[in-house]
């Protein structure tokens, strides 16, 4: 882990807004020596929160800060969405509280995009918000958990129902950590970049569809600018809208139907491949309500397949995830609320759509 510089990161910022500070996102490779300057002279503590698959990385970086003057804590996560609950931001409070963190100490969280969520809301909540840096080490870390403020943890009701907006000090996307990526989870990520594609970013998909296969990989010749357009996709709605009152609700595109599938799932199924098929439903969705064209439907289902993603789900689950996307937080009242397609690039809110064109659009991803 340790850095070698290899010319300069790309620099994206996020603009505060609400009270907020901006902050920079850096994407490149061996960027470790950017740390410290994100945290900063004014903190003596830093805490450095890590699942247990990271576990040697966590130490390192311990290591790292420690050998910097900086009274460095490693504290070990359980892996993955098991990360997410209120018992391990108890056990992450009672480390902090052990150490003596103050205001002006820092929290890292090193990992997924579970990982980031729940450092971030540790950081939200002790001593009602401390500074914490986002180091992804996933696509899906990169380009939508670590950037944007949203931090949280599930409940058995559902996922994302516990949480804050507390954004970052600071992201470092270091693309040497996607390496090692298993193929898997590198090919979930991609469910959040063409997510950005179909939103906001139509050369997002022409990049996948011209090599879906160097896509799958790292190693492609398009990965940096692909994480980069998501990342520049995502800094730039949530620099107009933190806290979800408006234009942020499109980042939600195939996400109400995809946390009903990952409850139902008890989240053993990768975040990506629940999108993917919410993407899919919601393609259909746009479809059937006559506001979005048959090639542009037809397209979503195309391009996840070519990556290796799934577009189907049960067919005998539907009661239960209607059920279960009725305490999604993006419902109102009693009135469900999807994020439908106007056409390419052209996001909208649907709400309250007649139960009978969800059945039509649940009929289309069905296995």
């Amino acid at each position: 882990m340790t850095s070698h510089p290899t010319g300069s990161p790309t620099r994206i910022t996020v603009g505060g807004s609400a009270g907020t500070e901006p902050y920079d996102v850096l994407i490149g490779r061996q960027l470790l020596d950017e740390l410290p300057g994100l945290i900063g002279t004014a903190a003596k503590r830093v805490a450095v929160l890590h699942p247990e698959a990271l576990a040697e990385t966590g130490e390192v970086l311990r290591e790292d800060l420690a050998a910097q003057g900086y009274d460095a804590i490693a504290v070990q996560l359980p892996n993955a969405e098991e990360s997410k609950t209120a018992e391990v931001a108890a056990y992450c409070w009672k480390a902090l509280g052990q150490t003596g963190f103050t205001r002006t100490d820092v929290i890292v969280g090193v990992g997924g995009g579970a990982t980031t969520d729940l450092a971030g809301f540790v950081a939200a909540t002790w001593l009602r918000g401390v500074r914490w840096i986002a180091v992804p080490t996933t696509v899906l870390g990169m380009v939508d958990a670590a950037v944007g403020g949203k931090t949280g943890i599930n409940t058995a009701e559902g996922k994302n129902l516990v949480g804050a907006f507390h954004p970052p000090a600071g992201v470092l996307c270091d693309l040497a950590a996607l390496d090692s990526l298993p193929v898997h989870d590198y090919v979930s990520g991609l469910a959040e970049v063409i997510k950005a594609g179909f939103i906001a970013d139509p050369a997002i998909l022409d990049l996948i569809e011209s090599d879906p296969a160097a896509a799958r990989t790292p190693q492609g010749p398009n990965t940096a600018e692909l994480i980069e357009r998501s990342i520049r996709v995502k800094a730039d709605v949530v620099s107009d809208d933190l806290k979800e009152s408006g234009r942020r609700e499109i980042l939600n595109y195939g996400h109400t139907l995809a946390h009903a599938i990952e409850k139902n799932e008890r989240y053993n199924w990768r975040h990506g491949a629940a999108v993917a098929v919410g993407m899919v439903f919601a393609a259909e969705l746009g479809r059937i309500a006559g506001r979005l064209d048959d090639a542009t439907a037809d397209r979503h289902r195309a391009l996840l397949e070519a990556v290796g993603l799934p577009v189907t789900y049960r067919g005998d689950q539907w009661p239960k995830l209607l059920e279960t996307m009725k305490v999604d937080k993006k419902t109102r009242g009693d009135r469900l609320r999807f994020i439908v397609l106007d056409g390419l690039a052209r996001p909208v809110v649907l709400e309250g759509p007649d139960p009978a064109m969800l059945l039509a659009a649940h009929a289309e991803i069905a296995a």
